[in-house]
């Protein structure tokens, strides 16, 4: 291990080494093996002796794996992986759910959401340019193997969705003043608005919005919490979606 690959893995950490180098860190035996068989290119692997064997890994000793860690514990094997491309195609959206996050900048919330969209069978994230970095090694890892399948886009989000809106594409957002989901009438297709932990959906992106709901407490007067967390919210979201489309057999 050189010192320049050091240095490499370290700029890493930063999103402007990301874009630079078009790489981005991966740690941990088992999100690597999914890596070595996805669609992704591994560029490199560094890996304590016994864990990867074959065409660019390479043995390091467990305090170099310290030295290269972006994590506060190091794992037995970290990747260089290339950062895939993908093409943002409207008309493709037609018949799916979709989610669109707007300015959602905490890394664990992005992994969560990253995971609770792989879990529900959702394939493609739009992402305002303000959304943290899918490729930041905490969200990386908060994933747990979910950026591999799942697509995020990086897209100024207000002119997206309204041409999605323009071509009968529902587009759904959280509101205090929207409908009851659990009383709403849900579509199988559609864009759902996830807004930042603090502000909710910027304005430019809620006048795109044509179904506002709204996830009401239990009782619906209760003085509690102001509002949930993005992920937990998504993940509401998400399940009452798919419970419409799928019902689950009653015993």
């Amino acid at each position: 291990m050189t010192k320049a690959e050091i240095q490499l893995v370290r700029a890493l950490a930063d999103k402007r080494g990301r874009a630079e180098h078009g790489l981005f860190v991966a740690e941990g035996e088992k999100l690597i093996g999914e890596l070595r068989t996805s669609h992704l290119r591994v560029r490199k692997i560094f890996t304590l002796e016994g864990v990867f064997e074959g065409p660019g890994v390479e043995t390091v000793a467990p305090r170099d794996m310290e030295r290269l860690s972006l994590l506060k514990t190091a794992g037995n094997s970290l990747a260089l992986v290339e950062i895939p491309r993908y093409e943002l195609n409207t008309e493709a959206l037609k018949g799916r759910l979709t989610l669109a996050l707007d300015d959602v900048q905490n890394p664990g919330n992005l992994g969560t959401i990253i995971r609770l969209a792989d879990w529900f069978g959702i394939t493609d994230i739009l992402c305002s340019p303000g959304t943290a970095d899918c490729f930041n090694p905490k969200v990386v890892q908060a994933t747990m193997g979910a950026v591999i399948r799942v697509r995020v886009h990086y897209t100024e989000l207000a002119p997206q969705l309204a041409a999605a809106a323009a071509q009968g594409i529902p587009v759904y957002g959280t509101f205090l003043e929207g409908e009851n989901i659990y009383g709403a009438k849900l579509t199988p297709e559609g864009i759902v608005v996830m807004g930042n932990e603090g502000r909710g959906v910027t304005e430019p992106v809620a006048r795109t919005v044509t179904r506002k709901l709204f996830i009401p407490p239990w009782p619906a007067d209760r003085r509690g919490s102001e509002s949930l967390n993005v992920a937990m919210a998504t993940g509401i979201i998400c399940s009452e979606f798919r419970r419409r489309i799928a019902p689950p057999a009653l015993p």
